[in-house]
């Protein structure tokens, strides 16, 4: 018995809204918006009275999914600190590929996005970065350039 692939990450955030448009700006598309209530998914994800509204993301490749979820009952709680540093146990970060970074980098700082540090070179292969995305997410892009 194996996986059969992975579905999907998902994200809590506070502004479902400015969320998808980071998103969008990142190339992501917009499969479908859903309110989620009731008791199948008080059951599932353990907690009463559960009122969400949820955004699936896809990649272009249409392989990779993002679930954006803002949570109207109950109220969401913050992380803290409110900016996790990229050590901190749990998720670490999510990661796209992308054909133009300084572009990309641009695009999203329009959406508050800010760089963790700077843009990296590795081993002249590829440019990385880090950067806080929706709800403190960091998201890495990475340009192959060898």
């Amino acid at each position: 018995m194996s996986i059969q692939r992975m579905d999907n990450v998902a994200i809590v955030v506070d502004d479902l809204d400015a969320a998808i448009a980071f998103y969008r700006e990142l190339g992501m598309e917009l499969e479908g918006r859903a309110a989620i209530e009731g008791d199948f998914a008080d059951q599932a994800v353990g907690l009463d009275g559960i009122r969400s509204e949820i955004a699936m993301m896809r990649t272009p490749d249409g392989h990779g999914r993002l679930e954006l979820t803002t949570y109207l009952h109950p109220e969401a709680s913050a992380p803290s600190p409110a900016a996790p540093p990229p050590n901190t146990l749990g998720l670490h970060r999510v990661m796209f590929a992308v054909d133009d970074l300084d572009d990309t980098i641009a695009r999203l700082r329009a959406h508050g996005a800010e760089l963790l540090r700077e843009v990296a070179n590795y081993q002249d292969e590829y440019r990385l970065c880090y950067l806080r995305g929706p709800a403190g997410i960091i998201v890495a892009l990475a340009e192959q350039v060898g």
